[in-house]
């Protein structure tokens, strides 16, 4: 009986942190031996917060294909696969593909962790200052993996996405983007967003997509300077800033 693998063995309490190094904290491409402290600090919190079995793999290829392979390869040994500093956009692929055919969890914590706490956060701040969800207007300052997840979760919760905007660092995701439109079977998420956000159309980079916006939601590279408090100053009223860059904010509160 395969199900009593859970009962026997430690299987249930066992996850694997799993990387290729493409996309560590602010450092980049810094690969698989480099990148093991950071899966190692990761796998280190399973234990002491969670009393989880947490074992850093770091893989020696950027194939997306092969990433995918290995992991269905070890889930027999595993209760849960944790990816971890994936570059994109292969991560929405691996994530995507993972999640259907594995039989266990598979989980990106750029991505969903980093949206669950946010939008936690968002929550919170819009009952402060007595707005909904629905009504406000969001600038996403950063198009990775991060934010990519925080608009799918936050517009899942309510807002909407024709009233948000999207940068990159080439300026605001819309239908104008004939640089992404060429490359939209790569950049499939972005694209999506380029056809789904920006209703009005806007175009320019982050003060534009900022201007009369209720709220802020930057993941984009380490400050400082990136937002400019100028900037803010021509947001709504009782604006929100989540300045998310590690390891220095896009802007000091």
């Amino acid at each position: 009986d395969p199900d009593l693998v859970y009962e026997f063995t430690n299987k249930w309490n066992t996850v694997a942190v799993v990387s290729d190094g493409t996309r560590v904290l602010g450092l980049g491409d810094i690969g698989p031996k480099a990148g093991l402290p950071v899966m190692e600090g990761k796998a280190l919190l399973y234990k002491y917060l969670g009393g989880i079995d947490g074992i850093p793999i770091m893989l020696d290829t950027k194939d997306p294909n092969k990433i995918i392979d290995t992991v269905l390869l070890l889930q027999p040994s595993l209760g849960g696969v944790n990816l971890e500093d994936l570059s994109q956009p292969k991560c929405f692929r691996i994530l995507d593909t993972l999640r259907e055919k594995a039989e266990i969890p598979v989980w990106h914590d750029d991505q969903q962790g980093t949206a669950t706490v946010t939008l936690a956060g968002l929550i919170n701040a819009l009952k402060v200052v007595g707005k909904k969800m629905n009504d406000v207007t969001i600038a996403f300052v950063g198009t990775g993996a991060s934010n990519v997840a925080c608009s799918r979760l936050i517009f899942s919760w309510g807002a909407d996405p024709g009233r948000c905007f999207m940068v990159d660092s080439k300026g605001i995701l819309g239908k104008h983007r004939k640089d992404l439109e060429m490359r939209k079977a790569e950049y499939v998420d972005k694209w999506r967003l380029c056809q789904t956000t920006n209703n009005e159309g806007r175009e320019g980079g982050i003060p534009e997509a900022m201007k009369d916006a209720d709220v802020v939601i930057a993941l984009s590279r380490p400050g400082p300077d990136i937002i400019l408090p100028e900037w803010v100053e021509k947001m709504a009223k009782d604006p929100i800033v989540f300045a998310c860059a590690n390891p220095v904010p896009e802007i000091w509160p």
